[in-house]
């Protein structure tokens, strides 16, 4: 059986994707992203797969278009943009209300207690928030689930496809 695909974007892609200043590669120098690399994998999945933008994306990737050099408004302007697709489930943008089970009570209260032994292996609460979404469609056995990341330590926790039996 095939899955569909699901590919899950962490704020050092979209930050090289949509060419943010400062933020325009990401990842080891064995496997730098840049914003060609991006391009080219994002044509090759649009019409294969589904794109979700975690809120921790969103909100992480709005501080740096604030702090950033360039043109605060245009890059906020397209990340709005994306916000916006995803909001309206517009293909290939997964809808944001996928993720609203993730940030209940009893969510939010395991993130608590999972996250400090997280923390001190030098995973973030973003990335861990993020590691939660891919684990959400994971779980479904629905998909396979990629985490779009410059972040070797971040993609250490990218679900493990199971074997066949």
């Amino acid at each position: 059986m095939n899955k569909k695909r699901v590919l899950i974007f962490d704020t050092s892609i979209l930050c090289c994707w949509m060419q943010i200043p400062g933020k325009d590669t990401c990842g080891p120098d064995d496997d730098t992203w840049d914003y060609e690399r991006i391009s080219k994998l994002i044509k090759e999945e649009e019409d294969k797969a589904i794109f979700v933008l975690p809120v921790a994306t969103i909100i992480e990737t709005g501080n740096h278009i604030a702090q950033c050099s360039g043109n605060r408004y245009d890059l906020a302007k397209a990340l709005a943009d994306k916000m916006y697709d995803s909001a309206n489930e517009q293909t290939p943008w997964a809808a944001f209300g996928h993720q609203s089970e993730l940030w209940n009570a009893d969510e939010i209260s395991e993130l608590a207690t999972e996250w400090p032994a997280l923390a001190a292996q030098g995973l973030g609460i973003g990335d861990a928030t993020i590691k939660n979404v891919a684990d959400y469609y994971a779980k479904t056995g629905t998909y396979s689930v990629t985490i779009l990341t410059g972040d070797q330590g971040l993609k250490s926790y990218e679900p493990r496809v199971k074997p066949v039996e």
